[in-house]
């Protein structure tokens, strides 16, 4: 995404020069990119073999929306998913500690734009 992002050609980025300068194969990034496609987080600019850009602004991308295109959600403990059973639910102390956790760090995530981590200090 930084990549695609920090393009100012016009022409958008093409896959092989983004696996070269990620160090990634085209192979895994074929992945990676078809998640982001599939999200509505990126475009090809002329159709097929063509540049990838943004399908909206940096600063309208959020660090969420990355993580979405291949996760569902943030989880930092696998006893406050919604999908897992915990058998200690509604008995345990150190629950609330969790999630209050994970919405300081959803929140993080969902505050944080790609113009913002492009925007930071290396």
């Amino acid at each position: 995404m930084l990549e695609i992002a920090s393009d100012n050609s016009g022409s958008g980025v093409l896959q092989k020069d983004i696996a070269s300068k990620q160090d990634l194969s085209v192979k895994y990034l074929d992945h990676i990119i078809a998640a982001l496609k599939a999200a509505g987080l990126i475009q090809n600019l002329k159709g097929k073999k063509s540049g990838y850009v943004l399908s909206r602004p940096a600063a309208q991308i959020s660090m969420f929306d990355i993580h979405n295109a291949f996760e569902n959600g943030i989880c930092v403990i696998e006893c406050i998913d919604l999908n897992s059973l915990c058998k200690k639910t509604g008995k345990c102390k150190s629950q609330t500690f969790w999630k209050g956790l994970n919405e300081i760090v959803l929140e993080h995530f969902k505050n944080t734009s790609l113009l913002d981590i492009m925007n930071s200090e290396a």
